[in-house]
């Protein structure tokens, strides 16, 4: 072994930044929250080749005195804190004085600053962790960045990084998260002198939704608002429409920042029960706002991973809100005839920088998203995405053109032409890559295992019931808006057709045609009278006689010794007949002049497939699996008394609109979509 000796300081701030900066998308991410903390309205991401090569940030905020400037690229240097009682309220982005110290160890950084109230700017540029002298520039108020050849002096390091492509999607999407987090501050992001996304900063999260994730996406969702013990939770939820075979489209956001976390992904999911099928997983945008001194967010350098001081407590006010939001809400899809119709998603061509503040100024004026809610067809009508752009371009060039004059007339005579090119990269020459294919999945990631192994720990809190949340902009569970199609009021103006193909009830309602699966349906208003059951100890058996004996595997003997007690509970009187044979002695009464062997063998198989891992998932389960099997199939003929009276029963339920197991019950075409069809209407 050599000798131990103290490493130079040069060598321990490359160390140390491996855990500050991973990749391009660190760098990034870093600076931009600085942004924030500064107080910026505007921020501008540029990057080249994946941000490997070149990133710049820019933003309007504060800025740096010059006597600071040197300061802040030392380590643990922060404006954010001043001792360790801090940490126990903090409420920036950043706090542990590391990111500039670590981005200008591996990279080539060059920091342009002016403050508010000062006449010039000024411009430190740092070569791998070494300071130059502070110049004077002329510059807008606010601060720049700019970050280069990231890991040039440490080649191990760069030779692990993805291609360009990749780096560049990482960086897209850690975009989307800010913008989401903050829709009062406009972002842009550009890569390779392309645009690839702008937002305004109206304020309106839904605008941003549509800015990130397209028209379709924006008006499949529903809005949440929720608050009880000093916890608000807001934004909105997508429709069962657009659920994702994996997590990567749940966002949530604790106190405007990004994290992953199992509670509140558990939360999110079991408020969703009874709306998704198995492996699909919701869309949403969750901001949730509570007491800092409530949460830990320092656990890691990046910020990420949090501590809840009440799990319990945050796990049931996400389900409770998540619930409340969707029960408020009709979930009856409609269908879409014209298959050929383009995802449209609007692109922003030339969007200002942060300090062109009139220009800004112009784009919120004329964002024509910002009213989603009172202006559904100015939004999202069927113009393809051509007619939109050109249709943007004619009404906007001519104000921001005027609004580019001005701001050019209001910036420092300081500002030159050559020092504007600082703030403006010229990638002409660069072949340009496309950074992010909309059309595909992302692919999982690890927090979908992590969300997969939270244990039976995260389950509601009985003590908590005297809590009096208050659902702002959500309806009651009870209560019913009276212009539902799921509704006692609207039934009496169904006009039933009849069936299809034995398996579908068609009916028209209000100039919409609707299909109903008679399985789904019967299958939910079977389980909806199996918990009413339950609840109240009705629960009713069938002798069976003589007793039905079953054979059994070694796992389905497992899973019936495990959970022998429920399976009793729901009227299934099981008994060891000796060695791997069991008695079957009683049945629901549901299953009575039914196969009760194979129904049960369904259901035995059907747990040990599916897995169970919590207690009270079981009855769930088992009521669903019965529920199933007792109701009409798909091809069976019932009569026209028996449709009515299903749909009588189906519209007094919580939730009508999908069966136990996440599909829906019923869909709809309008007449509009019909008449396209037929050439009545062309568009």
């Amino acid at each position: 072994m050599g000798k131990i000796q103290v490493l130079d300081n040069n060598t321990i701030d490359q160390i140390a930044a491996g855990e500050v900066v991973e990749r391009p998308a660190s760098v990034v991410k870093e600076l931009t929250e600085n942004a924030i903390d500064a107080g910026a309205d505007a921020v501008t991401v540029e990057i080249k080749n994946g941000g490997i090569e070149f990133i710049r940030v820019t933003d309007n905020g504060c800025g740096i005195a010059k006597e600071d400037m040197e300061i802040a690229f030392l380590r643990h240097a922060t404006s954010k804190i001043r001792n360790i009682e801090d940490l126990k309220n903090v409420s920036s982005m950043g706090f542990r004085g590391e990111a500039l110290a670590s981005i200008a160890s591996v990279s080539k950084v060059t920091m342009i600053t002016k403050p508010k109230d000062s006449l010039m700017g000024y411009r430190l540029e740092v070569d791998g962790g070494v300071a130059g002298q502070v110049t004077e520039v002329g510059a807008p108020g606010g601060t720049t960045i700019i970050a280069a050849h990231l890991f040039y002096n440490i080649p191990v390091r760069r030779k692990f990084l993805k291609s360009a492509t990749t780096e560049g999607n990482v960086i897209t999407e850690l975009m989307e998260h800010l913008a989401l987090s903050r829709p009062d501050i406009s972002f842009k992001l550009v890569s390779n002198g392309r645009n690839v996304f702008y937002t305004s900063g109206s304020g309106d999260l839904q605008n941003v939704i549509y800015r990130i994730y397209g028209r379709d996406m924006a008006k499949e969702t529903i809005a949440i608002d929720y608050e009880c013990d000093g916890i608000v939770i807001d934004g909105y939820l997508g429709t069962p429409a657009v659920n994702r075979p994996n997590r990567n489209f749940e966002n949530y956001f604790l106190n405007k920042r990004y994290i992953k976390n199992d509670i509140v992904a558990r939360g999110l999911e079991d408020g969703y029960k009874g709306y998704t099928m198995q492996h699909k997983f919701p869309f949403c945008v969750l901001h949730i706002d509570m007491p800092a001194g409530d949460v830990d967010v320092n656990v890691h350098p990046g910020k990420m991973d949090v501590r809840f001081k009440d799990r319990e407590g945050m796990y049931e006010h996400i389900a409770r809100a998540v619930a409340a939001a969707l029960h408020s809400h009709e979930m009856i899809p409609e269908t879409d005839l014209d298959c050929e119709r383009k995802l449209y998603r609007p692109e922003v061509v030339e969007a200002p920088e942060p300090y062109e503040t009139g220009r800004r100024n112009a784009f919120k004026e004329n964002d024509t998203v910002a009213d989603t809610e009172n202006n559904t067809d100015a939004i999202y009508d069927n113009t393809t995405a051509d007619d939109q752009r050109q249709k943007t371009e004619q009404t906007n060039t001519a104000d921001l053109s005027e609004q580019q004059e001005e701001d050019d007339k209001e910036l420092s005579p300081e500002l030159t032409k050559a020092n504007r090119d600082i703030f403006t990269v010229d990638f002409s020459d660069d072949e340009d890559v496309v950074l992010k294919d909309f059309s595909k999945e992302r692919n999982a990631t690890e927090h979908d295992e992590k969300a997969d192994d939270t244990s039976a720990e995260v389950t509601g809190n009985e003590n908590k019931e005297d809590r009096n949340p208050v659902y702002r902009n959500a309806v009651q569970l009870e209560i019913l808006p009276k212009d539902r199609v799921i509704s006692a009021n609207a039934r009496k103006r169904y006009e039933l057709i009849g069936p299809a193909f034995n398996t579908y009830w068609m009916f028209t309602y209000d100039g919409k045609l609707y299909f109903a699966d008679q399985h789904a349906a019967h299958e939910k208003v079977n389980y909806e009278r199996l918990i009413k059951k339950y609840k109240e100890r009705e629960i009713y058996k069938q002798q069976l006689n003589p007793p039905i004996i079953v054979n059994l595997s070694g796992e389905e003997k497992e899973v019936l010794e495990k959970f022998k007690g429920y399976f009793d509970e729901l009227g299934f009187e099981v008994n060891n007949f000796g060695g791997m044979d069991y008695s079957l002695n009683t049945v629901p009464l549901e299953l009575y002049r039914k196969d009760a062997k194979t129904f049960f063998m369904d259901i035995l198989n059907d747990l040990c497939l599916r897995g169970v891992r919590e207690t009270p998932d079981i009855i769930n389960k088992i009521m669903a699996s019965v529920a199933c099997k007792s109701a009409v199939k798909g091809g069976d003929v019932i009569s026209r008394e028996e449709m009515d009276k299903i749909l009588d029963e189906l519209l007094t339920l919580e939730n009508p609109y999908h069966c136990p197991h996440g599909r829906p019950t019923v869909f709809s075409i309008s007449r509009t979509e019909l008449e396209k069809k037929f050439k009545r209407i062309v568009s």
